[in-house]
């Protein structure tokens, strides 16, 4: 099970626990649930609150709806615990992820396409720079969730006067991620050393630079005489995790209307690919081997991801850097 997997399996288990009467019949039945990786200090490896959406409906408190979907939950294949915790929070264990599953939900889930469309070319006058980008990115998230083209947004922090023409100074890629990397309610900052500096030490070139690494090892393979195949991969556990949870990641930047969760997503993903990066290809007199092909295949997936996750957040993801 993955963890995009585990949120459908948990409307499942709610809707199966009204229709079972386990839970009250006029018990509101989500058509998506929000499930997230545990933040440090939790318990297991996912979360989610979604015995709080139900309960009221549901005419009981949330720890007892919780314990309902827990019973359920449990016997699930591909989870291999559940926990209750607090006042009602649902808590996950999944055993390690496939990475040949992860490399083809990668593969079904690219959005680049989609994101390119996803914004209406509908009136913006009288908004901010920050308002229209913020705005754009978010539309994009919620188009390549459900379809959504509307959005209410809260209060956006506008450039402060004392930054200029941020676009001018430092290109409109480079301007939007330092936007949308900030909460929108909070002013955003602009950095000479992390937005015009070709170098590691800025977020927005690792970024840009893990894609163009994954798409220089596809050509490098090819003229070393392999494809990428698809199969297990088992030296990279932490870029397979964020692999895993990026379609979390996603749902949550829609849900929570923040773009800043999917750009500290890219970071993350972007340094293990880096990280990575250095076992893919064979070494001095070595052949390439299934081993290769696979990391390969992973390596690839992980471009796939970066160049999506840019494309929602209204930037290119150029092929060489």
């Amino acid at each position: 099970m993955t963890p995009a997997d585990l949120s459908r399996c948990v409307v499942r288990a709610v809707r199966r626990a009204v229709a079972d009467g386990e839970l009250a019949a006029g018990a509101a039945v989500p058509e998506r649930v929000v499930v997230e990786r545990t933040r440090p200090g939790g318990v297991g490896d996912y979360a989610t609150p979604v015995a709080f959406q139900v309960a009221k409906a549901a005419g009981c408190p949330p720890r007892d709806v919780a314990g309902v979907l827990a019973r359920r939950l449990g016997s699930e294949p591909g989870i291999e615990r559940v926990e209750v915790t607090g006042a009602g929070f649902l808590n996950f264990v999944l055993p390690a992820p496939s990475a040949s599953a992860v490399v083809a939900d990668v593969v079904g889930r690219d959005v680049r396409n989609r994101a390119a469309h996803a914004v209406p070319a509908d009136d913006e006058s009288g908004l901010g720079l920050r308002e229209r980008v913020v705005r754009r990115s978010v539309l994009r998230l919620l188009s390549v969730q459900d379809g959504a083209t509307e959005l209410a947004l809260a209060a956006v922090a506008p450039v402060a006067k004392r930054d200029g023409d941020v676009v001018a100074r430092y290109g409109a890629d480079a301007a939007s991620w330092a936007m949308l990397a900030t909460p929108a309610r909070e002013t955003p900052s602009f950095s000479d050393a992390q937005l015009l500096v070709q170098g590691e030490a800025g977020e927005f070139f690792r970024v840009r630079y893990a894609h163009s690494r994954s798409r220089a090892l596809v050509r490098n393979a090819e003229q070393l005489g392999f494809r990428p195949e698809v199969g297990d991969v088992d030296d990279a556990p932490a870029l397979l995790r964020l692999l895993a949870d990026h379609p979390l990641v996603l749902e949550a930047a829609a849900h929570h209307r923040a773009p800043e969760r999917l750009t500290r997503h890219l970071v993350e993903l972007a340094d293990a690919l880096l990280d990575f990066q250095y076992r893919v290809l064979p070494q001095g007199d070595e052949k390439p081997s299934a081993a290769h092909r696979t990391r390969l295949a992973l390596a690839e997936a992980a471009g796939t991801v970066l160049a999506g996750g840019l494309a929602l957040l209204g930037m290119d993801a150029p092929e060489r850097l």
